[in-house]
């Protein structure tokens, strides 16, 4: 039988460069794993105080708002109960909004309490019309005195170089809203209508309760962390494959790495039989 030189294992530069990248990717991994993590976290807690705010029993606006720029992020959804008088000649429409898939608009109405400051409620949403720039009507609030029973949420950012038409706003700037009215008013939470009494027969539609919907956030969390794994897998697999080879005849090696269309794996196995097959 002839000689045969086994090549030893070299390359443990390249390896090495190898494990680094692929710490690298795991590492990676770990951290979109993370972020899908408190993504979920953040949507767990969402849905924890809806569950808990949106049926409770209304307290007063003062209870919940002790200040004007008051807001607390587990009041959202909370109701609250106002009496006072809908400046009517002061609502505004906020431009898109969707609902079902629908563009439209959100009707907002400046509330003036008993004591005078202004608390802004959206009292729901309305499709756009045959022009597309505004709805085709837009219901009256009722006048004279009225008590309201509002869900809280948090104003919206200003949305620089963002314009609108007269008597239209870009987003819920609570802040632009009450200085253009000129009177003290609630700068860190507004009021998305349940019920007014005395009540109006044409009203916007209702705002609707938010689904208690996780998302994929968990699964996605899961398939990175099984990329991770995988990437550690596989670079295992392709050592394991290059000691195989190493391990064959000089000759065999370079038709053992080569390309073929038959399943590589088969073709290493084939290669180190065939290299302890007896020779006659």
């Amino acid at each position: 039988m002839s000689a045969t030189a086994h090549a030893p294992v070299t390359g443990w530069r390249r390896w090495g460069a190898y494990l680094a990248l692929t710490v690298v990717f795991a590492i990676a991994c770990g951290l979109l794993s993370w972020w899908q993590w408190a993504r979920r976290a953040e949507t767990v807690d969402e849905i924890q105080r809806v569950e808990r705010n949106f049926d409770a029993e209304p307290r007063p606006v003062s209870e919940l708002l002790p200040a004007l720029d008051s807001w607390r992020l587990d009041d959202e959804w909370a109701p609250v109960l106002a009496t006072g008088e809908y400046l009517g000649d002061e609502a505004l429409l906020v431009r898109n909004r969707v609902r079902g898939g629908k563009p439209g608009f959100e009707q907002l109405v400046p509330f003036r309490l008993d004591d005078g400051t202004v608390f802004i409620v959206n009292r729901g949403w309305l499709p756009i019309g045959k022009t597309q720039d505004s709805p085709d009507s837009v219901p009256a609030p009722p006048s004279g005195e009225v008590t309201v029973v509002a869900r809280l949420r948090q104003g919206e950012p200003e949305l620089p170089g963002r314009t609108a038409p007269e008597g239209q706003i870009p987003s819920i700037d609570l802040t632009t809203i009450v200085d253009d009215l000129g009177v003290p008013g609630f700068t860190g939470a507004y009021g998305v209508l349940a019920s007014e009494d005395p009540a109006v027969d044409e009203m916007p539609f209702p705002a609707i309760r938010p689904e208690a919907d996780e998302g994929p956030h968990l699964s996605y969390a899961l398939q990175w962390i099984a990329f991770g794994i995988l990437a550690f897998i596989g670079l295992f697999w392709a050592w394991r494959r290059e000691r195989r080879i190493a391990a064959l005849p000089a000759e065999l090696q370079a038709a053992a790495r080569a390309p073929r269309r038959r399943h590589v794996d088969a073709d290493v196995e084939d290669a180190i039989l065939d290299s302890h097959a007896p020779s006659e």
